[in-house]
């Protein structure tokens, strides 16, 4: 089968679509053909290398991916063949107290498919049942596969870290990205007053039309104060932060008394500063999140069921042509989710 892999770290050079073995499929486990897969800054991120995180190489990149199971292993019994589902990509134990008590991204082993185990960018890939959800009827495949990893990590961001409510403001950083207009579309369905930067007037266009009543150009030298200007001065109650230290000292000036800035990343360098008195003092909380625990994901999927979450694809690219489209995500030319097809 096809695939796409990297066997070292680095640039667009390094991912390889190439012959491999097809799988096959173990008794405790699912065999699916791969229908669509998106592409995240997870997978640029992966490419590169992650400080820190021990990455198995060569490794099968992407997990995002939507597809029909072909096979089903005898011990099986929730999925038949002929089934078309999308990916669930976190991974866990199953066993440990944090699992058990239903906050499956807070486990010690604790990965993601495509990052530290193989991923979803080939024609075929074997999950366990945990990574597999039933694709909503009304979603194409390429819309179904540009959805789970932005949703739930938006959701866990916004709804059960920050814990938003209706009628707060929002600033949401880079709104036209994949996770900015996943934290858009969740904040328009909560009620929540929305501000978010963008790069340039057809980025703002974008934004609008998902949901976002105040749109600022973070190339303008003054956004910042734009946004306090929005806010009547009293800052925004909850930041959606994942640019990191290029934004982080105007983010700490314009969150209100009280507030909660929430990351998810930290694009442009992870080293920040604080300063512990204005912290305490204005009584603010800085709350890190990665993923979403099952019952959070299992929200976002009856969401997308119901049609208040939507799919946004940008563009499509043939699988083979991978390193065109990661040029493409890097360069922050997409309005959306960039997904990919075998």
């Amino acid at each position: 089968m096809k695939a796409v892999r990297i066997i070292e770290h680095g640039g667009i050079d390094k991912l390889i679509y190439d012959e491999i073995s097809e799988p096959s499929c173990p008794p405790d486990k699912v065999k699916i053909r791969v229908k669509a897969t998106a592409l995240n800054h997870l997978d640029i991120w992966v490419r590169n290398g992650l400080p820190g995180i021990p990455i198995p190489l060569p490794l099968i990149m992407g997990c995002d991916a939507s597809g029909t199971i072909i096979e089903v292993g005898s011990q099986i019994k929730k999925y038949i063949t002929g089934d078309d589902i999308v990916v669930q990509p976190g991974t866990f134990c199953g066993n440990c107290d944090h699992c058990t008590n239903g906050n499956e991204n807070y486990c010690i082993q604790y990965g993601i498919i495509g990052e530290t185990e193989n991923g979803t960018q080939a024609e075929y890939i074997i999950l366990d049942p945990v990574n597999v959800h039933k694709k909503s009827e009304h979603l194409s495949f390429s819309e179904a596969a540009s959805m789970q990893l932005v949703f739930m990590t938006a959701y866990q961001m916004l709804i059960k870290r920050a814990k938003l409510q209706p009628n707060e403001t929002v600033l949401i950083y880079g709104g036209s990205s994949g996770v900015g207009s996943a934290a858009i579309q969740i904040c328009r369905d909560l009620g929540a007053q929305i501000i978010t930067t963008v790069g340039d007037v057809n980025k703002g266009e974008f934004c609008n039309k998902l949901g976002a009543e105040h749109v600022v150009n973070h190339n303008d030298k003054n956004w910042f104060d734009k946004v306090r200007k929005i806010t009547g001065k009293s800052g925004v109650n909850v930041i959606f932060e994942h640019v990191g230290s290029a934004t982080w000292q105007q983010s700490i000036r314009i969150l209100s008394k009280g507030g909660r800035l929430v990351t998810c990343g930290a694009t442009t360098g992870a080293d920040v500063k604080i300063n512990l008195a204005h912290l305490f003092m204005k009584q603010q909380s800085l709350l890190g999140s990665t993923m979403s625990s099952i019952s959070a994901f299992k929200e976002v999927m009856i969401k997308i069921k119901e049609k208040k979450y939507l799919p946004v694809v940008d563009k499509i690219f043939p699988m083979k042509n991978v390193q065109d489209a990661h040029e493409y995500l890097e360069n922050r030319k997409q309005l959306g989710k960039v997904v990919m097809v075998p």
